[in-house]
């Protein structure tokens, strides 16, 4: 990976708020301030809004913790992005996401040991990276373990983890120092 293409910021380039919630996210992160977070508060009004959705979206959405990270990970997986992945590798465990589990992410939804709903996720997942869309029986195979504002929640989530890797890769954020 090349230097970073905008370096992440000090506490005078993304303003008191974004730099309190970076060093808060890094305490329970056990990392340094993530780079994420120092290199984005750079477009302040743009973080503090993306903060809050995101937020919504992980750790406050309705789908179950180890799902979303499942999703996240297949996500990061499939961009190429180790940032995002090393990042969600640590926020998994404390979700119940094991070390064979993000082995098996990296295989792919049709490995060994997922439940139906995990390998319906995963392969919601691969199809939409791949597509940019679900054909019609990986919509109704899905449909069959979402109600509407969970799959709506899904598709965000997919959506979103897609736009950070292409945030990350684009201007080669360097992953955290754990501590």
């Amino acid at each position: 990976m090349s230097a970073p293409r905008i370096a992440p910021g000090t506490r005078s380039d993304i303003g008191l708020l974004a730099w309190s919630i970076a060093r808060a996210a890094g305490l329970v992160a056990r990392t340094n301030p993530p780079n994420l977070f120092l290199t984005m508060g750079r477009q302040r009004k743009l973080f503090r809004s993306w903060l809050r959705f995101a937020g919504r979206l992980m750790p406050g959405g309705t789908l179950p913790r180890r799902e979303t990270e499942l999703v996240i990970l297949r996500v990061a997986h499939l961009r190429g992005c180790a940032y995002e992945f090393e990042h969600h590798v640590r926020l998994g465990r404390r979700a119940g996401v094991t070390a064979p589990d993000v082995d098996r992410v990296k295989a792919g939804p049709d490995a060994t040991g997922w439940s139906p709903r995990e390998r319906t996720l995963l392969r919601a997942v691969d199809a939409l990276q791949r597509d940019q869309d679900l054909d019609d029986a990986t919509w109704i195979e899905l449909r069959a373990h979402l109600d509407d504002a969970t799959a709506v929640e899904f598709l965000l989530v997919v959506g979103h983890y897609d736009l950070l890797a292409t945030f990350l890769l684009t201007l080669r954020v360097e992953p955290d120092r754990v501590r």
